[in-house]
C-alpha cells in the first residue's frame, strides 16, 4: 500500500502512522508553574528521546490543545527554564494514564494521580518519588513546527540535562542500569503500549574503542578522546615550528 498522509486515503480502518515507529520512549515531564507558589505539573509526552550525550540533551514535542492553546508543560517550561523527566514503568502505568488527561490549568496531577513527590537537586521542579530514573533539565529552546487545524502548531521543547537520579535498585551486580529491574513503558501505536524487560547486545565489528565509547554515551571516553586529539593538534604544531 501507498499513501500521502493528508492528502489520499490509507484504506485502513485506523492511521497507521505511529504505528510505524515503535516503540517510543515517554517522556513523563514534570513541571511547575511560575511565581513563588506555583503549581505542579506532570504529562506524558509520547514524542520523547535524548538528542546526545556530552552534554547530554533531550527532546519532547507537543501538539496545542483542540482549543488552540499551548499545553501546560509547554506554557511552564518556557516561563521557568526548567523541567524534570520521570521514567515512566509498569507498575506506575496507571499514575501515567491519568495524568494524561486534559484538566484546566492549575490542576496537580501529582495530587490527581495519587503521587509522592520528591525535591530536585538543581532544578525548582518536584520529581515523582516513585520513579526509579530522573533527570533534571534546562531549557534551551523551542521550535515550533506548522501543524493542521484544530492541534495547529507542534511545540519542540529541547533542554539540556543537568543532573540525573539513578535508584541504586536498578542497578545489577555489573554496574548496569538494568531494563528488567526498571521496566519501561513504551507507546506503540493506536491504543497499545510495550513494557521492556529483556535486551540483547550487538557490538557493531570493526569499530575502534573510542567509536564504541561513544555509541555506548561515555562523556569519559569522549573527553579521554579529545584530549589525546589536543595533545596530538599540538604536537603537530610544535613540529611545524
Amino acid at each position: 500500500m501507498f499513501y500521502k498522509p493528508g492528502v489520499t486515503d490509507h484504506g485502513l480502518p485506523h492511521d497507521p502512522f505511529k504505528a510505524c515507529v515503535i516503540p517510543r520512549p515517554i517522556g513523563w515531564i514534570s513541571t511547575k508553574s511560575a511565581g513563588p507558589s506555583g503549581t505542579a505539573n506532570l504529562a506524558p509526552y509520547s514524542q520523547f528521546n535524548n538528542l546526545t550525550f556530552d552534554p547530554p540533551y533531550v527532546m519532547f514535542s507537543s501538539n496545542q490543545t483542540p482549543s488552540n492553546e499551548r499545553k501546560d508543560t509547554v506554557r511552564n517550561v518556557e516561563s521557568t527554564g526548567q523541567f524534570v523527566w520521570n521514567l515512566a514503568t509498569y507498575p506506575l502505568r496507571e499514575a501515567v494514564n491519568i495524568t494524561a488527561e486534559q484538566v484546566p490549568y492549575g490542576i496537580d496531577e501529582f495530587e490527581r494521580a495519587g503521587l509522592s513527590k520528591e525535591d530536585a537537586n538543581l532544578v525548582d521542579v518536584p520529581m515523582v518519588k516513585e520513579s526509579p530514573v530522573k533527570f533534571e533539565c534546562v531549557y534551551h529552546s523551542t521550535i515550533r513546527l506548522p501543524g493542521n487545524p484544530p492541534m495547529g502548531t507542534v511545540d519542540i521543547i529541547i533542554g539540556r540535562v543537568v543532573g540525573v537520579h539513578i535508584a541504586d535498585g536498578v542497578i545489577n551486580e555489573r554496574g548496569l542500569l538494568d531494563v528488567s529491574r526498571t521496566q519501561p513503558i513504551a507507546r506503540c501505536g493506536y491504543y497499545q503500549y510495550a513494557v521492556i524487560r529483556e535486551t540483547f547486545d550487538m557490538v557493531i565489528p570493526g569499530m575502534s574503542e573510542d567509536i564504541l565509547k561513544g555509541l555506548e554515551g561515555s562523556v569519559k571516553g569522549n573527553t579521554e578522546m579529545g584530549l589525546r586529539g589536543r595533545r596530538g593538534e599540538g604536537e603537530r604544531n610544535e613540529k611545524e615550528r
